[in-house]
């Protein structure tokens, strides 16, 4: 099969969750056979962050204006079977035309549906799909699942919706030797969000300051000078995927936050978690509606909802969160692999429609 993307980025991982994700899915496609060709806008934050430059088995183009590389774009759709605009392209609505008039499949991924949805109710403008909706495309893949599907179709007139979850890349994301700048009793690893910032320092800043002789590590960009850092968190600036095996090998515990506009969507599990578990490492996660379908908390994943549950997760032995690890690692592994959403999206673009079992939960709420 052969899938034509029009995306954010696969190229820098700098400041957002798709790159790392699109690399798992092609480095899986590719394994099965499938190549894809991916055309991503050339713009200078990510050309300075850049930390990926080739596909293998596939095709990366990057392009200054759409326009310079129309022609090529429109030579690849003639021949592929699906072509897939994603949320946050910079030239969505543009690309979008192309590939309505292309014998490809027309699908439309959302990988920040929340997001999309929660500045559609309060009326806000969404680039990235305009005033037409959802409704031309024949297959609308979204990040979350559960109500998330139903208001796909009910606000943005969108005909099949199938959710198309987070992963990690075992080849990728796997335990690897310890590294002394990322040592800690905890660590938390994402770019930062106004949205996620209480329920960070509630998690991590007071159980820090709780704990003044452990070591607390964030790893991430754009963090603001004001941050509430104590002597014992330490900061490391941006890490390219290549260094997310060391960052969580090198952590007794992790932390994973979710933005509000997700937590408050539900079914919408973060591609950290499944990175976390995949590096044998105990994750320490807030919870929301749909999370028991993808980790059973207390015995694959440790849930928190306040500064408490965090230092109590601190406390525990070292035998029970590597037991806890263990169990979260054999889940990803026979669940949430880049392989099974490769076998998943090929499966969803073929039309089948035989649901696995977390989609199956997912749309059974929608």
């Amino acid at each position: 099969m052969k899938l034509v993307v029009f995306g954010l980025t696969i190229s820098s991982s700098w400041g957002n969750g798709h790159a790392t994700l699109w690399r798992g899915l092609c480095h899986a496609l590719a394994a099965q056979g499938h190549h894809v060709t991916f055309f991503e806008k050339d713009v200078s934050y990510y050309a300075g962050a850049r930390d990926y430059w080739e596909i293998p088995g596939g095709r990366l183009v990057l392009y200054q204006d759409w326009q310079d590389v129309f022609q090529l774009a429109q030579q690849e759709l003639q021949s592929a079977d699906a072509a897939i605009v994603t949320s946050y392209c910079p030239d969505a609505l543009s690309w979008k035309e192309l590939v309505l008039e292309s014998p490809a499949l027309h699908v439309f991924y959302d990988l920040d549906t929340p997001v999309t949805l929660g500045r559609l109710m309060r009326g806000e403008d969404v680039p990235y799909i305009g005033a037409g909706g959802l409704g031309d495309f024949e297959l609308v893949l979204s990040f979350t699942g559960g109500r998330a599907l139903g208001l796909l179709r009910d606000e943005l007139g969108a005909r099949r919706v199938q959710p198309l979850y987070g992963h990690a890349d075992p080849d990728v994301h796997r335990r690897v030797q310890t590294n002394a700048t990322y040592r800690s009793d905890l660590s938390y690893l994402g770019t930062y969000a106004a949205d996620r910032q209480r329920a960070l320092e509630m998690l991590f800043v007071e159980p820090a300051r709780a704990r003044p002789q452990l070591r607390f590590v964030v790893g991430g960009a754009q963090y603001p000078q004001d941050f509430p850092w104590s002597d014992n968190i330490y900061f490391v600036r941006h890490l390219p995927p290549s260094e997310h095996p060391a960052f969580f090998s090198s952590s007794r515990l992790t932390l994973n936050i979710t933005r509000q506009d997700m937590a408050a969507m539900g079914w919408c599990p973060s591609g950290r978690l499944f990175e976390a578990a995949l590096c044998g490492t105990p994750v320490l996660s807030d919870s929301w509606d749909g999370f028991d379908a993808f980790f059973e908390p207390g015995k694959e994943i440790i849930t928190a909802s306040n500064s408490h549950d965090t230092i109590a997760a601190l406390d525990r032995s070292d035998a029970e969160l590597e037991h806890v690890a263990a169990r979260a690692r054999e889940r990803v592994l026979s669940e949430h692999t880049s392989a099974h959403r490769a076998h998943e999206l090929v499966s969803l673009l073929d039309g089948n429609t035989a649901a696995q079992p977390v989609r199956a939960a997912a749309e059974a709420r929608a």
